[in-house]
């Protein structure tokens, strides 16, 4: 295996890993949800924007079937929009490391749902990894305190993941047709879109209320758990190949629960800690089996 494309893909877990630790922060300099998932894909499809012009790549989208650029919009308008807010609707209501963990119970939903679409067969394999999975999960939340386990933010936490395996496998064809860069920029796009419209109806969107510190958080969450993130990981992507880069980005999780750790103290519980082992290798040995098409968080 490539070491840089190594790096690069573990960069890439690491960056996506600190979503959580970083929108948790920006929650307590005032930004509310509405206004956190507005400025989050604004910036990022802006940055997106203007790495596509530096890039030279305006002609690989206008080169587009409008099919597949309607069909992209869609995604992320719709798709891509309500696991975000769906997503970080969660994080406002649970600690980071045990939204980490919920949350990234999706590549075995992504699995089961293409065994269940007919795209992929069953296996001795498949069926260990959601018996894994599934006690894992149940390890997780029987060991969470009271005080963590927010009934409303883990129907949301697991919604989030359902929602992104329905995601992942509605995006496979045109994933296979449009360039990661262009499909990123149009993804981030249409969330953005419907993401402001969405905070501006619900009366959930107001900027004034977040302070400079909590800006400064809004844009790492946009350009390192975003921007960069998804721009390391095709990095990586094309020089170690989809089955390494989809088995190394399961650092993701632990990322997360070491930095929840660091910056607010959260901890895993024996019982948890145990959980969190089984659902990893349950995605491990999934991971193994199938590449995913990759999208932004």
């Amino acid at each position: 295996m490539p070491p840089a494309g190594a790096a690069f893909c573990l960069a890439s877990a690491a960056a996506f890993g600190a979503m959580g630790v970083v929108a948790k922060l920006a929650y307590e300099e005032g930004a509310s949800v509405g206004t956190l998932l507005a400025v989050r894909f604004a910036l990022a499809a802006a940055l997106f924007w203007l790495l596509l012009i530096c890039a030279g790549r305006l002609g690989e989208l206008r080169a587009l079937a409008r099919r597949d650029v309607g069909i992209a919009v869609a995604l992320g308008a719709v798709g891509y929009g309500a696991q975000a807010g769906a997503a970080l609707t969660a994080l406002d209501r649970l600690d980071a490391s045990l939204f980490a963990l919920l949350l990234y119970t999706f590549p075995v939903v992504v699995t089961v749902a293409a065994i269940a679409l007919g795209r992929e067969r069953a296996s001795g394999r498949t069926a260990f990894a959601l018996v894994l999975a599934s006690a894992g999960l149940v390890l997780v939340l029987a060991g969470a305190s009271s005080g963590s386990l927010d009934p409303r933010g883990t129907a949301l936490a697991l919604g989030a993941a359902v929602i992104y395996s329905a995601y992942i496998l509605s995006s496979e064809g045109v994933a296979t047709r449009v360039g990661p860069l262009v499909l990123s920029t149009i993804l981030c796009t249409g969330a953005a879109t419907t993401l402001t419209l969405a905070g501006l109806a619900g009366g959930d969107l107001d900027p004034r209320r977040v302070s400079t510190t909590g800006y400064l958080w809004l844009a790492g969450l946009a350009t390192v758990s975003t921007v960069c993130a998804i721009t390391l990981f095709f990095a990586g992507l094309r020089r170690v190949g989809p089955t390494a880069a989809s088995i190394l980005s399961t650092l993701e999780p632990v990322v997360t629960v070491a930095l929840a750790f660091a910056v607010f103290g959260e901890s895993l519980g024996p019982t948890q800690l145990a959980g969190t082992a089984l659902v990893l290798t349950a995605v491990l040995a999934v991971r193994a089996r199938r590449s995913d098409p990759v999208a932004p968080r």
